[in-house]
């Protein structure tokens, strides 16, 4: 059959020269059985006296489908639609036929017509419907990949219909779990169940299995995960519903299965009235306003229409990506929000208090932070100045700008931590804690509070986006620990929860968002793995494609994170948010701390930096020891010059 390719790649006009010698032969066909039927015999055509009925009936037939467009069609993209046109053809043909014979006076049965158009259709358009499919089996198939769609629904149809028109992929089978669907054939494609699945991958080959649910929750999206997951092919999704329909995305724009499927965590629609009460013909203020929440904080935002949006980054390249962002966002919505690009550091608090001033911002958004844990285990004076003096500074200059509302983001890594990133998070939620007991005594004082949740999906320094490209590159995948786990949330989602936690706030609120269950994060990466078509390498399967490597617990990590360092915790008006009341220290108190920290920072004196952190209420246990790179170097030095 790939022979025939070279038919398929002849120009255009040969190709339409020889469907219409083609169709002339189908001509004369029909019309020698018409009259076989008929008559009994074909004398009628050996007659050199009936040339002239059969050359016209032949031209003006011809003429006929030029007309009509049927050498126009591609065969290639052929639908029902064009039989109707044969069939048409063919009628206009008969009739034709009849009125030639009726003026030439040649004696033919009047039933011969009506015989010979019913055949002339069949053959015309069964011929064109063959070589459709000639051609759908033969051009390209050696690039083309076999693939089966889950869910022979409404929109695995739509799928099916569309990838018959690629040359990218052929469906070879819809896989539904719906018993009235299986065992049956949609669209010339067999249904199966799950159960049969296995079979065609190993009978087709196939490569890809496409996931086409996209209205379905994401629990129901794990369940369907969890079952495709152990088969030998890489799991595609389609886009999302609403993305389709909206018109940003097609049916058939295939992507890799979205990772918070794999967490089968439904997110909870945010409730409008909180989600504007701070923001809302308000100015709101977004410090880390480059980074993965605070970027995030501020798309969310925007949207709720605060008078003014002020961005406060360190980071040039950061403030510049989200600032052009927001103004395309603003602009696609036609919204009325003044965007104030800010640079400036939270260890500076006269630009802190002067952009809080001048802008009169009403609501803070206190993201700016380092969070990454070995990082601020390399450089514990920077850790302590940014996360620790940097909230501190931001909330005092919120008391004095006269500021209403201030939410500082917090980790579960403040919870029992054992690292110095961990202890700087709980500090700095003692120093607003203090600050709130000083200003809740006040008629108008500000609001501070605090929302602690996990790791968000798709951050810097998340694990995702490092599986993927170990996966792509072949591996190993890297996990520290076999049994180490993390909650984990989308972005939007714990931006969304944070703005309503903020709403809900009194003044020294400490907020924990439900996070759902913890993810093992080994689970995490063979499932990783299993979605790109790929299998584990492991004892048990030592042939396998990708192996996972444990590399040990990196300096401070732990191998599970926590919420609450308490059960002392009440439920809200949202049921993704709770309210826990810990232990905090009075401001003098926390700022007679502060002091002692300043002095030891400024001498790098690590050893009482790091007991100051043990003997404040944080209840950090490390589990190294000091791991600050400078002052490790410089230790050295003074011991090699001593010895």
């Amino acid at each position: 059959m790939q022979r025939l390719n070279f038919i398929w790649q002849l120009p255009r006009l040969q190709k339409r020269v020889i469907s219409v010698a083609f169709d002339v032969f189908l001509i004369l066909f029909a019309l020698h059985i018409a009259l076989w039927v008929r008559l009994g015999h074909v004398k009628f055509l050996s007659d050199s006296e009936n040339l002239i009925l059969i050359s016209l009936t032949i031209v003006s037939t011809v003429l006929i489908f030029t007309k009509i467009g049927l050498y126009r069609a591609v065969l290639r993209y052929l639908t029902f639609q064009a039989l109707f046109v044969v069939t048409a053809g063919a009628v206009l043909s008969a009739i034709s036929l009849a009125v030639f014979a009726y003026y030439l006076q040649e004696p033919i049965p009047r039933t011969v017509p009506i015989i010979y158009g019913a055949y002339l259709a069949l053959l015309c358009g069964g011929s064109r419907l063959v070589v459709r499919n000639l051609v759908a089996t033969t051009t390209s198939n050696s690039l083309r990949q076999d693939v089966l769609i889950y869910g022979a629904g409404s929109c695995g149809r739509q799928l099916a219909v569309a990838l018959r028109a690629s040359e990218s992929y052929r469906v070879r089978a819809f896989i539904d779990d719906d018993s009235t669907l299986t065992n049956t054939i949609i669209l010339g494609l067999p249904v199966v169940d799950l159960s049969k699945a296995e079979k065609l991958i190993e009978k087709y080959s196939i490569t890809k299995i496409l996931l086409a649910i996209p209205s379905a929750s994401r629990s129901r999206r794990k369940q369907v995960l969890d079952l495709l997951a152990p088969l030998p092919a890489e799991i595609q999704t389609v886009p999302d519903m609403a993305d389709i329909v909206s018109g940003k995305a097609k049916i058939d724009e295939l992507t890799d299965v979205p990772i918070e499927d794999l967490l089968g965590r439904d997110a909870v629609a945010p409730q409008q009235v909180l989600m504007e009460a701070n923001i809302k013909d308000k100015v709101v203020m977004v410090t880390g306003a480059g980074g993965s929440i605070g970027s995030e904080l501020c798309r969310q935002i925007l949207r709720q229409e605060p008078k003014k949006l002020v961005l406060f980054e360190l980071s040039e390249f950061g403030l510049y990506q989200i600032d052009r962002e927001l103004a395309i966002l603003k602009e696609s919505k036609g919204l009325d929000v003044e965007i104030v690009p800010l640079l400036g550091s939270v260890q500076r608090a006269h630009r802190l208090l002067t952009a809080m001033k001048s802008f009169g911002v009403e609501t803070v958004y206190h993201a700016a932070a380092y969070k990454h844990v070995p990082l601020v285990e390399y450089n514990v004076v920077e850790g302590v100045r940014n996360n620790i003096y940097g909230t501190y500074y931001t909330a005092k200059a919120a008391i004095e700008a006269g500021v209403e509302s201030f939410v500082l983001i917090s980790t579960d890594k403040a919870v029992r931590p054992t690292n110095v990133m961990g202890t700087t998070k709980r500090m700095a939620e003692l120093g607003l804690q203090a600050l709130a007991e000083q200003e809740n005594q006040k008629e108008n004082g500000t609001r501070f509070c605090m929302v602690r949740f996990g790791n968000v999906l798709g951050s810097s320094g998340s694990v995702i986006p490092l599986f993927k490209k170990q996966i792509k590159a072949g591996g190993p995948l890297t996990v520290t620990h076999p049994d180490i786990t993390r909650f984990f949330m989308t972005i939007p989602e714990a931006a969304q929860l944070v703005i309503q936690a903020g709403a809900m706030g009194k003044g020294g609120d400490v907020f924990v968002l439900d996070m759902g269950e913890s993810v093992k994060i080994t689970d995490l990466a063979e499932n990783l793995v299993k979605l790109s078509g790929l299998s584990v390498k492991n004892e048990k399967n030592p042939h396998g494609d990708i192996e996972i490597l444990f590399s040990g617990l990196r300096p401070g990590e732990k191998l599970y994170e926590e919420l609450l360092i308490g059960d002392n915790v009440d439920k809200t008006a949202h049921e993704r948010i709770m309210t826990a009341h810990e232990v905090f220290l009075p401001i003098d108190e926390y700022e007679a701390l502060l002091e002692s920290l300043d002095f030891a920072c400024h001498n790098l004196e690590h050893e009482t930096i790091r007991q100051i952190l043990l003997d404040a209420p944080t209840d950090f246990k490390p589990t190294d020891g000091i791991g600050d790179l400078v002052w490790n170097v410089s230790t050295a030095s003074k011991e090699r010059v001593a010895s």
